[in-house]
């Protein structure tokens, strides 16, 4: 089975719409606790600490990670053959600055995308360079080329930012009524059970809505890097490989069945939901040509591993 064009683009207004409707139940939920505190004032000094916090976070985190991770940058001379393979990401993605790779030395299976389209590169671990082939690689590329393409560190940050805001106003919110109490037991006022059960509950639907919202963005992901590489199935493969190993320890827990209410509960999608989607992409010709076909050639990935720049380094880079 392969999709045609017009079902691409479908997938493509889907994902988001969704992701829209998330961001506004995020923005209600988070105006709920906020009205309740301080009115219509409430909700929109809420709105400006949030936006305050996405523009400090926006460069930190990613640099705080990398720092550390004791990770090093990988130049051309280091891994000519992934150089190449971004380059091609980039043109297609349309993003017009330089790649940059990051070098992480933990045998963790990982990569992740740092920064936004116009300041960021992408971290891959020392585990999945010994791990997956080039073409494997390629696909796990073209995801995070597609988190940079379409600023998903910045979404991701943003939904962050009213969930912890949304659980500071609501500790607030409770504070705040239980010193009611005495005029509660005086006789003087009502409790507001409605409100108080209201606000309770908001934590929680604003932190699962942010998982949602990571789910979401996973599958645009999955999808916009079939399209860069041309080969689906690449990426298919990897998540594959990326499945036993990280799933091992839920296997060994629940059996091979996982209870449904565990996926609700993960940042990204079911992996067998994954490769079921990339594979009914297929072959179809509107498909760029692909980046790497089998067999690939036997030359290392990388040629020279990086040193650790520093913690230094990392986080007085502009």
């Amino acid at each position: 089975m392969s999709l045609r064009p017009h079902q691409l683009w479908r997938s493509r207004l889907k994902n988001g719409l969704q992701t829209l409707l998330i961001m506004a139940s995020l923005a209600l939920v988070m105006s709920v606790p906020g009205y309740f505190l301080a009115g219509a004032a409430g909700v929109i000094m809420g709105f400006v600490a949030v936006m305050m916090a996405v523009y400090l976070s926006s460069w930190m985190p990613a640099r705080m990670i990398l720092a550390s991770s004791n990770a090093g940058l990988l130049r051309r001379h280091h891994a000519p053959q992934l150089y190449r393979v971004l380059d091609v990401l980039y043109r297609r993605a349309g993003l017009e600055m330089a790649p940059q790779l990051y070098y992480s030395p933990t045998r963790d299976l990982n990569a992740f995308a740092v920064g936004t389209r116009r300041d960021g590169g992408i971290a891959i671990t020392d585990g999945l360079l010994r791990t997956l082939d080039l073409r494997q690689l390629a696909g796990v590329l073209a995801h995070e080329v597609s988190h940079l393409q379409h600023d998903d560190t910045r979404v991701m940050s943003l939904a962050a930012a009213m969930t912890r805001l949304t659980l500071w106003i609501t500790t607030v919110v409770q504070v705040s009524l239980l010193l009611l109490l005495p005029l509660v037991m005086a006789g003087e006022l009502a409790f507001p059970w409605r409100p108080l059960l209201l606000v309770a509950l908001a934590p929680t639907l604003s932190t699962l809505l942010q998982l949602a919202l990571s789910r979401n963005r996973e599958y645009t992901a999955d999808l916009e890097a079939a399209t860069l590489t041309g080969d689906p199935h690449g990426l298919a493969s990897a998540l594959d490989i990326l499945e036993r190993y990280h799933g091992s320890w839920l296997t060994a827990i629940y059996g091979h069945h996982n209870p449904a209410w565990l996926d609700w509960l993960h940042t990204h999608p079911p992996t067998s939901e994954r490769i079921r989607r990339l594979l009914e992409i297929g072959e179809h010709p509107h498909l760029p040509h692909p980046i790497i076909r089998l067999p690939a050639d036997e030359q290392p990935i990388i040629n020279e591993r990086p040193g650790p720049m520093g913690g230094r380094y990392w986080i007085w880079r502009r």
